[in-house]
């Protein structure tokens, strides 16, 4: 939470946000892809931590998980939204619509997360430490449900769903990421 997704296109051009929403999935709870066993399908997510495990969900959206933990464990954190400076508040906010905008598709799947590889992170800013996060439970699951294991900036219009009766902030109130510093 609070780091920076950056990825470099073939023009050299950066194209980065801040990630403001989580979800955290381990292999011992069922919402897991790594729960029951290890097919091809789900073989990056028991990989080594820092690669990418992309999969189609609904048969038409791509989501990025970021691979953590140890190799021959599954555990990943899902990446739900980014805040973009100078973008639509709203063009990432959400699993697809992220790994449309940053272009990330099955191709990217167990690709380690590196600068050589043209798609990074980079530490968070300070600003990200003195904002309110908040922890709850994640989205659009049938198992496991109860589990606390999503987080979100609450100070970012670009989170995907809000808690229950937590409100959007006014643009006036709202965070936003200004500039790509100390890289």
């Amino acid at each position: 939470m609070g780091c920076r997704l950056i990825k470099k296109a073939s023009n050299g051009s950066l194209l980065w946000g801040v990630i403001v929403e989580t979800e955290a999935y381990s292999q011992e709870e069922p919402a897991c892809h790594g729960f029951k066993k290890r097919t091809s399908a789900n073989e990056t997510l028991f990989g080594l931590p820092g690669r990418l495990y992309v999969y189609l969900t609904y048969g038409s959206h791509y989501c990025v998980n970021i691979v953590t933990e140890k190799a021959n464990w599954a555990n990943g954190v899902l990446l739900r939204a980014i805040s973009i400076p100078g973008e639509n508040e709203r063009i990432a906010s959400g699993p697809g619509l992220l790994a449309k905008k940053f272009g990330l598709n099955k191709t990217h799947d167990n690709l380690p997360i590196s600068v050589e590889n043209n798609i990074w992170l980079a530490e968070k800013t300070a600003s990200i430490s003195m904002q309110k996060i908040i922890e709850t439970t994640r989205v659009g699951i049938s198992k496991a449900k109860q589990l606390k294991w999503r987080w979100y900036l609450q100070s970012s219009r670009s989170v995907s769903k809000r808690e229950k009766g937590d409100r959007v902030p006014p643009k006036e109130l709202s965070w936003y990421p200004t500039h790509l510093d100390g890289l």
